[in-house]
């Protein structure tokens, strides 16, 4: 224990000492140089781990959610637009998008201890995984979906009655509902649904 202390302390000191070598215009240079590349590096990380491929690399993903979104209109329309994982389940601001990356560091020990690693395990913790995402998405009013979603570019005469009921509703008075009430399990299959208020 004592080399490790002598170890930090020779190379606090080496850090205090003013450079011998170099220019203080060299160094702050070579800092903003570094912190780009750090950054850089940082954020190039980071969208990968946001694309598609990314995310159904794991079994887990890729057997059991992503099978689920195929079927659905987010993955195939008429219009060729397509979600995916990142677009309902990262925000796209960049402090949001931090938050998120890092309340989802939890589920890289999920993968390690194989936590839903087979399809039984998967359907076990569906409700619970469910629900965090829901209580997520109605904290955050529902972002991800407003990221391409908006009530006012709606035209809500183009709608079905139910639907434009609905979201004529949803604008009212109340103003505590968001996307995520309506549609749950728009893009995956719905657990066991006992005791889940639905509109």
């Amino acid at each position: 224990m004592r080399w490790l202390r002598r170890t930090l302390a020779y190379y606090w000191t080496l850090l205090r000492r003013p450079s011998v070598h170099y220019s203080l215009g060299f160094l702050t240079l070579g800092g903003f140089i570094a912190g780009i590349l750090f950054w850089g590096g940082f954020n190039t990380a980071m969208e990968a781990t946001n694309t598609e491929q990314f995310c159904i690399s794991c079994h887990e993903m890729y057997a059991n959610p992503y099978q689920e979104l195929k079927p659905t209109i987010h993955y195939t329309n008429r219009s060729g637009v397509r979600a995916t994982c990142s677009d309902c389940h990262v925000p796209h601001d960049w402090t949001d998008k931090i938050a998120r990356k890092m309340e989802a560091s939890k589920e890289v020990w999920g993968w390690i201890f194989g936590t839903i690693d087979t399809r039984e395990k998967f359907e076990e913790k569906r409700r619970i995984l469910a629900e965090r995402e829901w209580a997520r998405l109605k904290a955050n009013d529902s972002l991800e979906c407003r990221n391409c979603h908006e009530f006012e570019y709606m035209d809500f005469t183009l709608q079905g009655d139910r639907a434009s009921r609905m979201h004529a509703s949803a604008l009212g008075e109340d103003g505590d509902q968001t996307c995520i009430d309506c549609h749950k399990g728009i893009a995956h299959e719905l657990p066991n649904m006992s005791g889940v208020h639905q509109r």
